[in-house]
């Protein structure tokens, strides 16, 4: 991104920088919590509990901004939860890779509802490398631990280059320029296709097989992330 416009960070502000940085650092930990995630569950469920960021932005706008939650989502929340239990529990416990990835949701709708209050306000091309530089930087500095060493399998760098132009750069670029156009909720529900293809390419490519449990999981989490759009009379938390 800095090389096809080198410039680009003269157009921030010292706000949008700061702002940029904080969303950064949020993004960051949600790459962190699902990377950590992915190395004891598999990627159809983690790609379902990610999903769950739909459900738990507008959760975040209420908390955050004070917008009216309404009854439609109180019900979202309740159904994602039995969704997450049955893709998560086993017995009596839950593994450490689903609630990585929960931590993760979590993230992805702070930065959304963050991102939906502030995107509007700064030129988005800056205002998204600002965010991508600063998960480069807590990338780095999570990694530097383990000791950083460079990949020699070619089919890695195939998937950093996919994961890191194209799953990275550009779709956040893009989502920063969309959602300076719609409010956050709105934003999470179009998203609601990413656990969808993420369940596809697991069996399709990943080659894992979908089991009745997590495809009961799931559909609660889909039919939660529907629900949040029906319109029903807000309430307020008492």
């Amino acid at each position: 991104m800095l090389v096809l416009r080198p410039l680009s960070l003269r157009n921030i502000t010292r706000r949008g920088l700061w702002r940029a940085v904080v969303l950064g650092m949020v993004l960051g930990l949600s790459y962190i919590t699902q990377t950590y995630g992915l190395l004891s569950a598999s990627a159809s469920v983690v790609g379902f509990i990610t999903g769950m960021f739909v459900v738990l932005t507008p959760v975040v706008a209420w908390a955050w901004l004070h917008h009216k939650i309404s009854r439609n989502t109180w019900l979202a929340v309740v159904l994602a939860s039995i969704g997450l239990a049955l893709l998560g529990l086993r017995g009596w416990s839950v593994d450490v890779g689903e609630l990585l990835t929960l931590g993760c949701a979590f993230f992805l709708a702070i930065h959304i509802v963050g991102l939906g209050k502030w995107s509007s306000q700064h030129e988005p091309y800056s205002f998204a490398l600002g965010q991508i530089s600063t998960v480069a930087i807590i990338s780095i500095v999570a990694a530097t631990p383990g000791g950083i060493t460079m990949p020699l399998d070619t089919g890695i760098w195939m998937t950093v280059g996919i994961t890191a132009v194209l799953a990275t750069a550009l779709a956040f670029l893009v989502q920063t320029w969309a959602q300076s156009l719609l409010p956050p909720t709105q934003a999470a529900v179009v998203m609601t296709m990413e656990p969808v293809f993420a369940g596809i390419f697991a069996v399709v490519i990943g080659g894992e097989h979908l089991t009745l449990r997590i495809i009961g999981g799931a559909a609660c989490i889909l039919a939660a992330m529907f629900l949040v759009r029906l319109k029903s009379a807000p309430i307020e938390n008492r």
